[in-house]
């Protein structure tokens, strides 16, 4: 069985035991578990259920594995020609790691 589900407006796809990196949300101190309800498609043995927007009533569980990462430095570059003007910044994107459990629908 899989999902396919939408997370910070990105499509991601999830199997039971897949690990996916999604962005940083803010969790309840000691939570375990981040549930996601924004399931866009569900597939398996049973037939393939795709939703208007979303399909009612699916969920797909994950356990949190790593609470909070950094992804590698993506640094710009702005350069503007004869006049020296030249400007560099950089930035980490901050994630978190979870490990999909269960696919309900």
């Amino acid at each position: 069985m899989y999902a396919i589900f939408e997370d910070s407006g990105s499509q991601l796809k999830a199997e039971v035991g897949a690990v996916l990196t999604v962005d940083l949300r803010a969790l309840p101190t000691g939570a375990k578990t981040v549930t996601f309800d924004r399931v866009l498609m569900v597939g398996g043995e049973s037939g393939l259920k795709i939703g208007t927007p979303y399909v009612s009533g699916a969920v797909v569980t994950a356990d949190v594995l790593e609470a909070e990462f950094k992804d590698r430095k993506v640094e710009m570059i702005k350069y503007k020609r004869r006049k020296g003007s030249r400007t560099k910044q950089g930035h980490r994107q901050r994630y978190m790691k979870v490990k999909v459990s269960a696919i309900q629908g």
